[in-house]
């Protein structure tokens, strides 16, 4: 039975995420994708929702047990089958300017032991199918937002040593102080962190920097950004007129990448869980934008696999800085989850580009986002490279450079 205490925090959670991360307003509907366990949560925020004008609240549940046994036993031919229903329903949700929330709690090991080659189709199948929603997500159609919840497979991962039952509530803990859930008023908190974040957000905005270098162990890679790249941190507004944050934690500004200026190697500085999958001490070498190399000592088929799905899955879609002494990387801990590890550390991700990151991208079509620099792909994957021992340079047009980051830590003051 949960305490009261716990009861608490929830509540506060579930108001973050409706009133901080979806701004949800008066007469918008809102979408929500989780898994089944999730539901106290999913409860708790459909209270607030409809406590501050929802419309309607509308739940897609998921079930990861059933996803396992899929891989397990569904005829190896069927990797291509999809139910279009969940896709259609969300779409309708975003063509009417209504809000979007997805609930991560996944086990970073779900599909150990199993089948690669039919997993990496499978996702590749669903990927292509949700491509009319990543394209929204992209361009900040409607508010949106990504947030997590404890699981007991998630949570023994983080802390294997203690029971399935401490160890959930130990993850809980530290969700609700990643999150800022944990302080008297997290609302007020939350505003106060975002205007933070905003300010220096703005100072890099100013450099228009052609290009940053990061130098650290197993890392020296030169990333191109594009003229007119847009750096942005915690709140946006939506094609719908509403303001949001997309992601709750968020610790980071990013923008994109020119996607044919990368070049050089770079290592990994956490493990990547994705689709069910650890992927562990992999790095990439580019030339001219585009992955030539991939190696890793664990995960290496379904990163090869991740890259290949595309062409745009070879090429640099974001480019986000974080410093090492963030409140998530002062826990000390890996979350295996990238929500969680990506406001630990800078990261890059491969694929698609957020059209909103270039100054105009939301209007452009495919062609013209790609000829302004900009990557089109069916995947975003993000992915840690920073670390205590990082160095970053921005590059200015005229070749001269400045710190932007020293052992991982800002090397300006705003």
């Amino acid at each position: 039975m949960a305490s009261s205490s716990f009861n608490k925090n929830l509540k506060k959670y579930a108001e973050v995420v409706v009133k901080i991360g979806l701004g949800l307003r008066k007469g918008q509907r809102l979408s929500i994708r989780t898994p089944i366990h999730t539901a106290p949560l999913v409860r708790e925020i459909a209270r607030v929702a409809y406590e501050v004008g929802a419309r309607y609240v509308d739940v897609i549940w998921a079930d990861e047990e059933l996803a396992r046994l899929r891989v397990e036993s569904a005829p190896r031919d069927s990797h291509d089958e999809f139910s279009t229903w969940q896709v259609s329903g969300i779409m309708d949700m975003i063509n009417k300017g209504d809000a979007i929330l997805s609930i991560s709690s996944n086990n970073p090991d779900l599909f150990n032991g199993l089948d690669m080659e039919f997993i990496s189709s499978a996702q590749k199948t669903a990927l292509k199918h949700n491509a009319p929603i990543s394209a929204a997500v992209t361009r900040n159609a409607v508010n949106w937002c990504v947030i997590a919840a404890s699981s007991p497979a998630w949570a023994k991962k983080v802390f294997p040593k203690l029971s399935v039952e401490k160890a959930e509530a130990k993850l809980w803990k530290a969700i609700f102080e990643s999150t800022r859930v944990n302080t008297e008023n997290p609302v007020k908190a939350w505003e106060t962190h975002i205007k933070n974040l905003r300010e220096r957000t703005k100072y890099i905005q100013s450099k228009q920097y052609s290009a940053l270098h990061y130098k650290g162990p197993g890392t020296d890679l030169t990333i191109g950004l594009p003229h007119g790249h847009k750096w942005t941190s915690a709140q946006a507004m939506a094609e719908n007129g509403t303001i949001f944050t997309a992601n709750i934690p968020t610790e980071e500004m990013f923008t994109l990448p020119d996607r044919n200026r990368a070049d050089g190697y770079v290592a990994a500085s956490m493990p990547l869980s994705y689709g069910g999958t650890l992927i562990e001490d992999f790095s990439l070498t580019f030339e001219n934008g585009r992955v030539v190399s991939v190696q890793a000592k664990k995960g290496e088929t379904i990163l090869k696999k991740l890259i290949d799905t595309d062409e745009g899955a070879s090429h640099l879609g974001e480019v986000a800085l974080v410093p090492h002494s963030s409140p998530i990387s002062k826990r000390g801990h890996l979350f295996y989850n990238t929500l969680f590890d990506e406001n630990a550390s800078c990261h890059i991700a491969i694929g698609r580009a957020y059209r909103f990151t270039l100054i105009g991208g939301e209007e452009l079509n495919d062609d013209e986002f790609q000829q302004s620099g900009g990557n089109n792909s069916l995947t975003h994957v993000d992915f840690m490279i920073g670390s205590a021992k990082m160095d970053i340079d921005g590059i200015r047009q005229d070749g001269t450079r400045e710190p932007v980051m020293r052992k991982g830590e800002w090397a300006f003051k705003v």
